[in-house]
């Protein structure tokens, strides 16, 4: 039977793809001809959406698919005063159609708007060519991602948002088709296990669309890793038709050398483009790899390279009237010295056409391998030195003129570690584009209680991360190796529990638990051979193991996913899930180990480990390992974590995440089992939960401060690829070019926060710094008064209650504040200097700031212990510990305490009825602060109730006005400190007087 709605609709949208319009009038005269009796009413349209919102239909997924396109729209012509992925934006669209409010509400409820945040995109000024309408009309290889992407299930938000994320790093490459000849080179920054292949694979499909004709994909260090790379490229995005080549699926002869073909069960799903694409007015993918072989040499690959196929032999290969005819040339080639060497080798064998050829590089893991870190104090005069991977890089650069160099990485500070002064290296000159956290992933956000507003005392598996999938590991709770490994079994139980009622279990096709203590493979075998002795000791087939098995059930998963997987399907009680335990410990131990090291670095190793998560049917195993479990490797199926190795670098702690990413059907079941006291020294210990949590804070700062600086001012960017490195610096102050006798250009002087936090963190350790910087204060601590007032945190989410603490409060008028923070001495030069040059501006020549309430909280009685600071009265001293070998302190003000100062400023700034905070007061928290592990240690700073000058850090943290700003709304500024050579990265020192 004919689904005339549908029909109608899907005609009516499909002519609206420039804009939405009245879409009464559009359906009419769609309906007019083949179906004049249809109900075109919005009370039919709102009862079918009704009756398909409780079952799926294909209405649905039409409006669900025009309306989030609707939604992403970047400054569309129809509405381009509301911003993408806004009610307001949603809104403007209604008008458009015509939409009543009762439709309205329907449409919300069936197609919530995503209010995700876009991409992030630090970028010079450029030529737009990739517009929409070019897009649009060539996007064969897109829509067929797109497509394959909506039958793996991707909602139609996540789908809209990698297709705004890919366009925006495409946009920024060098136009295919312009004949000058220009290098892009930029970075795109994701999380780690973020799918970060899934937004490469769209820019690649985006670019051979657009007319590059050449990609290079540098897919990972090991075969494994890079034959995962082109059977994903292959499967989504080249399709069957191209890897085929003509071959006939009945003829055996003709599928000689033909990968995948009668050797992968998922053969079926890879796209299909119905005819070789050349037959559909498109181009052909000619793979110069397959699954099974890395680049070899290009033999034929070289005369493929000629493009004899050229329509027009005597114009151009980026010509359009030739580059769109040419077939495109995909390698994945693995980050290897010898591979590359054999690609640079044969590619300079290639005459004339290179200089002709649009050409993308793309590198995975860009800050693995490939970043030159040879040492410039043995470089010889004048010449730069590259370790083997970076200058073959540089060498494919110089021989495809027209090729671009995308790097992908997970780590926001990777850029800086390359000499942006060096032309023939890979610093993204460009861009740098930082993606939006994917909808469904599991990252640090849901391991830490970031800014939780919820009192300690008060945390529950149900608003509380750690509590739900965090289990500490220190002496108090001996190694839990035992309950880690029952806790696996467990999970496999209670998968295989939801795979029988129902839930999807294709994401629970591998289940894997890792174990990470130590770099060194000694260490690996012992610890194998420990966890196989507890394996077969368990006793899961006793009634002794059945019994230790329930018992954590009722302690930690019975409770955690009923807060938490509530739709679910969960086990009334360990009697229901009992007979799901047998099988999962069949799976566990199937080839007679349940127990696998990972710590080889050769191709043969990882072959002979059957560790292809793509090709291997079920992998249900313990993984123990090393640098090999955290850099590149992929652990599908990873729900049990058991983690005690010890790392200071920032790169190498968060590629340890592997604990993050995507966990459809089983986030409540994640398990992170991680050292709190782990041996760092003889003498010192870390807590490895928060020296991750405190790499995790700077860079999620980092990444909030490159969206606020993203916006442009007066059409032109706030900041530049090549002021990224100093703006590192304020999180990383360390970080210097490589060579001594060079320089950032660059100079950050100024960062303007108007109503946001400025809470510097790095300071002092010296006792005699610390004394001068409290006596610095000292007449303003004076001032402070004995009696406190109430202050209440009025945002606290979930518990429908206010949060009220004690302070002592007092007003300041704002040159006596920038006063004393003038006089102030900081752990490293200038690390203040660019917040104090804002804030000095606030006397009116900026912006004007009249007065700023200090607040000095005041904690609770259980845990208080007061001291006069430099003749005050009494004051809170506050625990805080820096971290692990750095100066900096974690955070400094309590989540409540910023809260309740954010809505003072906020509410000044909606010009409410306040007796506390004007338009044009800040507010100021104080805190002195005692480095320490335990109350112990904050005592101690404390005789005869006076607190010891020297061990007192006199913390803050400024909220100025929301005001407080001029017309401009610029938030960051800049200077070179060569201004005749303003464009250079970096600079000789002796140029700086």
């Amino acid at each position: 039977m004919t689904d005339a709605i549908l029909l109608i609709h899907t005609e009516v949208l499909t002519g609206m793809s420039a804009s939405p319009r009245h879409f009464q009038k559009w359906a009419e005269v769609a309906a007019e001809e083949d179906f004049p009796d249809a109900d075109l009413s919005e009370e039919a349209f709102r009862v079918r959406l009704a009756e398909e919102a409780r079952r799926g239909g294909a209405l649905v997924a039409l409006w669900s698919r025009v309306l989030t396109g609707w939604d992403f729209a970047q400054e569309p012509r129809w509405s381009p005063e509301t911003a993408p992925r806004t009610d307001e934006r949603r809104s403007a669209v209604y008008d458009r159609l015509r939409f009543d409010a009762d439709l309205r509400k329907v449409l919300d409820a069936v197609v919530p708007v995503a209010h995700a945040a876009g991409a992030t995109v630090i970028a010079k000024e450029h030529i737009p060519w990739y517009t929409a309408e070019r897009a649009a009309a060539r996007s064969f290889y897109w829509q067929a991602y797109e497509h394959k992407l909506r039958e793996k299930g991707w909602p139609e938000a996540s789908i809209a948002s990698l297709d705004q994320a890919s366009r925006a790093v495409v946009e920024r490459l060098v136009d295919p088709e312009q004949s000058a000849v220009r290098q892009a080179k930029g970075l795109v920054v994701g999380y780690v296990q973020s799918g970060k292949t899934a937004n490469f694979t769209g820019v690649v499909a985006k670019a051979v669309d657009a007319g590059y004709r050449l990609i290079i994909i540098l897919g990972g260090t090991l075969n494994l890793l890079r034959a995962q790379t082109q059977r994903r490229l292959d499967m989504e995005l080249i399709g069957q038709e191209n890897i085929l080549r003509g071959a006939d699926l009945s003829d055996m002869d003709s599928l000689v050398g033909i990968d995948y073909v009668g050797d992968d069960t998922d053969w079926p799903q890879f796209v299909r483009h119905g005819r070789r694409p050349s037959a559909q007015r498109a181009f052909d993918i000619e793979r110069l790899t397959t699954r099974d072989k890395d680049y070899e040499s290009l033999d034929r690959g070289i005369r493929t390279l000629e493009f004899v196929e050229k329509r027009e032999p005597t114009l151009p290969l980026y010509d359009p009237a030739n580059l769109h005819y040419a077939a495109a040339r995909v390698m994945v080639v693995k980050k290897n010295k010898s591979v590359l060497t054999k690609l640079v080798k044969d590619l300079k064998q290639v005459h004339g056409i290179l200089g002709e050829l649009p050409a993308l590089i793309i590198d995975d893991e860009s800050d693995q391998a490939s970043v030159n870190t040879s040492n410039p104090e043995k470089w010889q005069k004048g010449a730069t030195e590259r370790t083997a991977i970076n200058g073959l890089i540089s060498q494919l650069l110089r021989l495809l003129p027209r090729g671009q160099y995308i790097g992908y990485t997970a780590t926001p500070f990777a850029n800086v570690f390359v000499d942006p002064g060096d032309a023939e290296d890979i610093f993204p000159s460009e861009f740098l584009v930082s993606l939006p956290r994917p909808e469904g992933y599991m990252g640090v956000h849901d391991f830490h209680d970031f800014d939780s507003a919820v009192k300690g005392s008060e945390r529950t598996v149900s608003n509380s991360q750690e509590k739900a999938h965090v289990r500490g590991i220190c002496s108090e709770t001996g190694d839990r190796l035992q309950e880690a490994m029952d806790s696996f079994v467990l999970t496999g139980a209670l998968k295989l529990f939801r795979a029988a009622r129902g839930v999807p279990d294709g994401p629970f096709r591998h289940h894997t638990m890792l174990v990470h203590e130590s770099v060194r493979t000694r260490d690996h075998a012992v610890l194998a051979d420990q966890i196989n002795t507890m394996w077969h000791q368990a006793g899961y087939t006793s009634t002794e193991g059945h019994v230790r098995l329930a018992a954590l059930w009722e302690s930690d998963f019975a409770a955690v996913s009923s807060a938490r997987a509530a739709d679910l399907p969960n086990p009334a009680s360990y009697d229901e899930l009992r007979p799901y335990v047998g099988r999962a410990r069949q799976l566990i131990g199937s080839g007679g180990n349940a127990v696998v090291i990972v710590n080889g670095d050769s191709d043969r190793y990882f072959e002979q480990l059957d560790l292809d998560f793509d090709r291997t049917p079920h992998v249900w195993k313990i993984l123990v390992g090393g640098t090999k479990l955290s850099r590149g490797f992929t652990v599908e199926g990873l729900t049990v974590t058991y983690y005690r190795r010890t790392a200071r670098q920032a790169d190498t702690l968060m590629q340890m995440g592997r604990w993050f990413g995507f966990r459809p059907g089983y986030r409540d079941l994640v398990r992170l089992y991680i050292g709190r006291e782990e041996q760092l020294t003889k003498t010192s210990t870390v807590d490895l939960y928060e020296a991750f949590e405190a790499i995790c804070r700077d860079e999620e700062l980092f990444r909030q401060q490159l969206a606020q600086y993203a916006q442009l001012v007066d059409g032109k960017p706030q900041v530049t690829p090549a002021q990224v490195p100093p703006l590192v610096a304020q999180h990383l102050p360390w970080v210097k070019p490589s060579a001594r006798n060079k320089m950032f250009n660059a100079e950050l002087v100024e960062i303007r926060s108007p109503g946001k936090p400025i809470e510097p963190a790095a300071y002092p350790t010296d006792p005699d710094t610390l004394r001068r910087n409290t006596e610095r204060w000292s007449l303003l601590l004076q001032a402070i008064p004995a009696q406190s007032i109430a202050l209440t945190d009025r945002s606290v989410g979930g518990n429908g209650s206010d949060w009220s603490f004690q302070a002592r409060t007092m007003r300041v008028g704002h040159a006596e504040l920038l006063s004393v923070l003038s006089g102030l001495e900081w752990e490293h030069e200038g690390i203040f200097r660019p917040h104090l040059s804002y804030l000095a501006q606030l006397d009116g020549r900026l912006a004007t700031v009249a007065n700023w309430l200090v607040i000095a909280p005041q904690l609770t009685q259980d845990n208080r212990v007061e001291a006069s600071v430099s003749d005050s009265v009494p004051l809170s001293l506050v625990r805080r510990k820096r971290q692990d070998g750095k100066p900096s302190f974690s955070r400094i003000s309590s989540v409540e305490h910023l809260r309740a100062a954010l809505h003072l400023i906020e509410a000044a700034a909606d010009a409410h009825a306040n007796s506390l905070v004007g338009p044009r007061t800040g507010v100021a928290l104080l805190y002195p602060v005692i480095d320490g592990k335990n109350e112990a240690d904050v005592r101690a700073a404390v005789n005869l109730g006076k607190a010891d000058p020297s061990k007192v850090v006199m913390a803050f943290t400024l909220v100025p006005p929301k005001s407080a700003i001029d017309s401009t709304r610029r938030l960051v500024r800049f200077q070179a400190k060569d201004s005749r050579n303003a464009d250079d990265a970096i600079i000789s020192s002796s140029r700086v007087p």
